[in-house]
């Protein structure tokens, strides 16, 4: 062996790497001057004391600038195992498996909007790279497709679709919510790409496609269904479009499977970065309508509590806020949204909440804040039982002293009396009460839903079309489950698109596919009508 005199040290010619790699200043000096420092450097964070470093070094004594402006600091990729992944010891999914089985897009996800971008270890698995499968792909794959099918079908027994345009002056409350999140998702994705934070960018996306499938699209099912709604069809056809642009660098096969779908164009690829100007903004009504999904998601985890299902529709749901006359405007969807009957608004204060027999007590988690807080954790345990606490900019103050979120958990408590209502605590101040107390008419309308969602189901499964009108018939496995189909057997009838309905009693087999109710189940039957 013997040494390359050329060769001074590794680090320096890898820290002469800007200049080396263009002969300069041999060559392509007017290159260089306008091409460097670099906008952005990629490397493991084991280069930092390594790369990094003599880059920077070489780069102020030679030229008295830094030698990058940006860097990407990826931490390392570990194996199922937990060990550094290695192609001797293939502790990793067979890529391509994974490329056959979910697609390269999934791979791409998973480790653009893992931790691994922002110097943290990422173990690999197979369930890690299919959540984002279920995340993110499918929910927007689902949409288009939901897209699709409802466009070609518009136009009623013609079947002449509808041809989407691009366009964001819908008036409709929902299109207009739908609207203005898609400008914030274009501002806030290209603010974290332009701090090259490509995580930052997957986290709002996703963000964003729970939004569109599981708010929008679910909230505006019925004016699909009509087909009539231009405006739908125009605001979903621009979000989607949008959306795609917004999404190529992250998903670049399915956005542009669905991009040439939506417009026929040549290639998501080769169109503009979408302007966030040309979206409404209203400030206003994204943070109520985002207040409102909130009170959804308290009141349906209530429900899950209490074991009420979501078809099963409830007598009353009392919303007790500081801001309530913004949200009395959205009772119609709160209703829809959660089953209830009817939705109360009263404006929150110590009074209203003591009038509900409600109070707020604070449990200090003495395993979490103990190592923080030390020998004061005991002193902080027994100020927050005395009720010496606060509620600062969103966090809890106890004595002085602020606790981290995962040091205590704020527990609603009911003071007697109302044994009907179930409780649920909402971000900021404010609580919702949703009463459980079943009569006779909800649980028949609740067993009725369930028995539209069979209808639903066999519908699917014959291959119908959204529009096709059907014979319904429905087989009862006793008197009450039939009566209780026939006491609203006119929305059974409208919701399944049924012009002849027949309710009968039988033997019916139980299982998943014919329960209804707490114990009933019924048998359907659907023929098209030609």
């Amino acid at each position: 062996m013997r040494r390359i005199d050329d060769v001074f040290d590794v680090w320096f010619d890898s820290g002469s790497m800007p200049y080396a790699q263009v002969h300069y200043p041999f060559e392509n000096r007017e290159w260089f001057d306008t091409h460097n420092p670099a906008d952005f450097i990629v490397e493991y964070i084991g280069q930092t004391r390594g790369w990094f470093y003599v880059m920077h070094v070489l780069g102020t004594s030679l030229f008295g600038r830094r030698a990058f402006s940006n860097v990407v600091s990826h931490g390392i990729v570990l194996g199922d195992d937990g060990q550094k992944m290695s192609k001797s010891l293939r502790n990793y999914p067979d890529v391509s498996e994974v490329f056959d089985r979910d697609g390269s897009d999934a791979m791409r996800w998973f480790l653009l909007s893992s931790p691994v971008l922002r110097g943290g270890n990422l173990i690999v698995t197979e369930a890690g790279i299919r959540e984002g499968v279920r995340q993110v792909l499918l929910p927007l794959w689902s949409t288009w497709y939901f897209f699709s099918m409802y466009a070609n079908s518009a136009g009623g027994a013609k079947g002449a679709g509808y041809d989407a345009s691009w366009r964001t002056d819908s008036a409709d409350v929902l299109d207009r919510y739908l609207l203005a999140k898609t400008g914030d998702l274009i501002r806030s994705v290209q603010a974290r790409f332009d701090a090259f934070d490509a995580s930052g960018a997957a986290a709002q996306l996703r963000e964003f496609t729970d939004v569109l499938t599981n708010w929008y699209v679910r909230r505006s099912r019925d004016r699909f269904w009509e087909g009539s709604e231009t405006d739908a069809f125009d605001t979903l056809y621009t979000v989607l479009e949008t959306v795609c642009r917004v999404a190529a660098p992250l998903l670049p096969f399915v956005t542009e499977n669905i991009w040439q779908g939506l417009t026929g164009g040549r290639s998501v690829h080769l169109t503009d970065w979408p302007d966030a100007d040309q979206f409404p903004a209203d400030a206003d009504l994204v943070t109520t309508m985002d207040r409102v999904r909130h009170v959804t998601s308290v009141a349906q985890a209530l429900r899950k509590a209490e074991r009420l299902r979501v078809r099963l529709p409830l007598a009353r749901l009392t919303l007790v806020v500081p801001d309530a006359e913004k949200l009395t405007p959205f009772a119609l969807i709160l209703a829809d949204e959660l089953n209830v009957k009817t939705v109360d608004f009263v404006e929150f204060s110590d009074d209203s909440a003591a009038e509900f027999g409600i109070s707020k007590r604070l449990s200090v988690n003495a395993r979490a804040a103990g190592p923080r807080l030390g020998r004061e954790v005991q002193r902080v345990i027994a100020q927050a039982k005395a009720g010496n606490w606060s509620l600062v900019d969103g966090g809890v103050v106890v004595d002085g002293i602020a606790l981290e979120p995962s040091e205590y958990e704020l527990v609603l408590e009911t003071e007697g009396g109302k044994l009907s209502q179930a409780v649920g605590l909402l971000e900021g101040s404010g609580f919702v009460l949703l009463d459980t107390q079943l009569t006779p008419e909800l649980e028949a309308e609740g067993l009725a839903r369930d028995a539209i969602r069979l209808v639903q189901d066999a519908r699917k499964n014959a291959g119908f079309d959204v529009s096709d009108r059907i014979l319904l018939g429905i087989v009862a496995d006793g008197p009450e489950t039939a009566v209780a189909l026939e006491s609203f057997s006119e929305l059974v009838a409208a919701e399944t698109l049924a012009i002849e309905l027949t309710i009968s009693q039988g033997v019916v087999a139980r299982g998943d596919t014919t329960k209804v109710g707490s114990g009933g189940a019924v048998e359907v039957t659907v023929t098209k009508i030609n």
